[in-house]
């Protein structure tokens, strides 16, 4: 397979077939009008083409507005389609950006349309070959936090920002004895001046690393550094000479060539946080769906994806929530390549309430099940936090309601009672 292939939800008054090979064209070797040098043999070396057309509703107002239909006077219907086009690998190479580009670049600006989404990529194995793997990906994770089965159960820094450096290590010193396996700092706290990364990496991996000479358990702590290229780039060294495991970086903001710099120069975890996907994927009709987003982040060598919570506080539908999860442990090209597996992170109003839903959702267990005031607004204090986790875990496990193994599990009837009222 020489092609990589895009399949994309349209909607356009016009005839959806001369759409599709519009979007082909403005994506590969061709314009609104034939231009001198277009030869036959260049169109079929690198013409993108529209390998299947499939009209799948209608609509009697458009999606979004469309200057260039208006100036045309087209009216309705306003037919809607999925569009599969296969782009020629030799027009984009291994140039991840390029490749972004070529699949959801300017289509999104094609007047014959009130709405264009990406969302779904197909590659071949050996496309997928020439990119950047996860360094550690779903059992490489398990692998560093020391946890063989079950979820990894982790938490978000909270408050999101304000705390000092000292006041962070504090914090984390207290999760660590709570039995937590996995912290990150939220995407708003980076580089603060009341926190320098400089001051709080080595602060926090002091008190990681004394918990785990004197208990024996690796706590993974995911530091966020967001920043501008190079200094990206030092925030990683400074992490591996802490000793550290784990590095979060804000996807959308860093860019998909400073990420591959990264992968490429750390051995760190990649925790990949998707803060502004909404802006891309909200409104049905436009932007990217998760399958689409998910697989171009993993070519860049990324290890977990966040993909929101069941139930949480965030907009997304349930369904939308655990098809995620199961896009991120899906392999990119070939079903057998299981070490292609990125780990999903739930997070969003997450508690020990959400877990039975989210294990019938991922039945492995391969997710990093992330709860900030699930934790941390415990009536019980983070230990009792943490502890309603587990005791949920075994719960389902065991086969048993919430409610029935709360009878003897005063931590998980405390969040029962105390989250159970907050979610009403």
């Amino acid at each position: 397979m020489t092609t990589v292939r895009a399949r994309y939800r349209i909607e356009t008054p016009l005839d959806p077939a001369r759409v599709a090979e519009v979007l082909a064209g403005e994506q590969s070797s061709g314009t609104f009008v034939r231009v001198h040098g277009e030869s036959e043999a260049l169109q079929a070396r690198s013409g993108a083409t529209v390998h299947r057309v499939d009209v799948v509703g209608e609509a009697a107002a458009p999606g979004l507005p469309s200057a260039y239909l208006e100036r045309r006077g087209a009216s309705g219907p306003w037919r809607q389609a999925l569009v599969e086009v296969d782009f020629p690998i030799a027009n984009f190479g291994d140039n991840l950006p390029t490749l972004a580009a070529t699949l959801a670049g300017n289509l999104y600006d094609l007047g014959e349309t009130t709405g264009v989404r990406l969302e779904h990529i197909e590659i071949p194995a050996s496309f997928r070959a020439r990119f950047d793997r996860p360094k550690h990906g779903a059992a490489g994770t398990r692998r560093l936090a020391g946890v063989a089965g079950g979820p990894l159960f982790g938490t978000i820094i909270k408050p999101n920002v304000g705390l000092h450096a000292d006041e962070t290590a504090a914090l984390v010193a207290r999760l660590c004895e709570a039995g937590i396996d996995f912290i990150k700092d939220d995407e708003v706290c980076a580089n603060p001046v009341h926190a320098p990364i400089g001051q709080r990496v080595p602060a926090v991996m002091d008190v990681v690393r004394r918990w785990r000479d004197r208990s024996g358990k690796a706590v993974i702590v995911a530091f966020n550094i967001t920043d501008e290229h190079d200094a990206m780039l030092r925030h990683a060294e400074l992490i591996e000479r802490e000793e550290g495991a784990c590095a979060m970086v804000s996807l959308n903001w860093c860019g998909f060539s400073s990420v591959q710099s990264l992968r490429r120069r750390t051995g760190l975890a990649i925790h990949g946080h998707r803060n502004g996907f909404g802006m891309f994927s909200r409104h049905p009709g436009l932007g990217i769906a998760f399958q689409a987003y998910q697989l171009l982040w993993r070519l860049a060598g990324v290890d977990h994806m966040h993909v929101h919570g069941l139930n949480g506080k965030f907009s997304q539908p349930n369904d939308e929530v655990v098809s995620s999860a199961q896009d991120c442990l899906t392999p990119l090209a070939d079903p057998r390549d299981l070490a292609d597996r990125v780990m999903p992170a739930f997070s969003s109003g997450q508690w020990a309430g959400t877990l039975p839903e989210t294990i019938a959702a991922v039945p492995s267990g391969d997710l990093l099940f992330m709860c900030g005031g699930g934790i941390l607004a415990h009536p019980g204090g983070p230990a009792a936090g943490i502890r309603s986790l587990r005791d949920a875990w075994q719960a389902t496990q065991g086969g048993e309601t919430l409610d029935a193994y709360a009878t003897h599990a005063p931590a998980l009837a405390d969040a029962l009672s105390f989250f159970g009222n907050a979610h009403g």
